[in-house]
């Protein structure tokens, strides 16, 4: 159990049977009466987003969740396959678990996965992965100076908007938590 005092950005609580991670927390001690905490919070399974208030000294329980660092082997019509680096068992995940990670996930690559009572909730992707350009227009000379965007398709099938220098066959660092290219690898 902890005091609703002692919440903080990214911790894990459970409430009514769910698993919520906080957002965002607001200490508020009116004129008058009792002080209370306003929260905002995301159903881990779900991802939807809630609003709650406490009050101020309420107690309640934590979750603990593991996260296990995995390496992607492949996906096939039964879901997304992992491989704990330490014990070399492997997982399947469903597209629903994995939610928008889909787009940024490439052979070999090692994440987090988020385990809670010993069944996969989620996963930690890095802030920023390198992807490889499939598909995009040819930039025109002297364009680069305007600042303008074309899309590109990368080779995991996501479509981002890259400046117009960049080219088919570039390596471009993608940020997993907008989906906007960031620059060249």
């Amino acid at each position: 159990m902890i005091s609703v005092n002692d919440l903080r950005t990214g911790l894990t609580l459970e409430l009514d049977g769910e698993i919520f991670s906080v957002i965002e927390f607001l200490h508020v001690k009116p004129g008058k009466g009792a002080a209370f905490v306003r929260t905002k919070l995301r159903n881990v399974r779900t991802g939807a987003v809630s609003e709650r208030t406490f009050r101020a000294g309420e107690r309640v329980p934590r979750a603990h969740i593991e996260t296990r660092q995995m390496q992607y082997l492949y996906s096939d019509g039964n879901g997304y396959h992992f491989m704990d680096t330490e014990t070399f068992e492997q997982i399947a995940l469903s597209k629903s678990n994995l939610d928008d990670a889909i787009n940024y996930l490439t052979e070999n690559m090692v994440i987090g996965i988020q385990i809670y009572e010993g069944a996969p909730i989620g996963v930690d992707l890095p802030t920023a992965v390198e992807l490889e350009i499939t598909e995009t227009e040819p930039g025109f000379r002297g364009d680069t100076a305007s600042g303008g965007t074309k899309p590109a398709t990368l080779q995991t099938g996501l479509v981002v908007q890259v400046p117009l220098f960049v080219e088919q066959g570039d390596i471009i660092k993608v940020d997993t938590r907008t989906g906007e290219y960031l620059s060249r690898a």
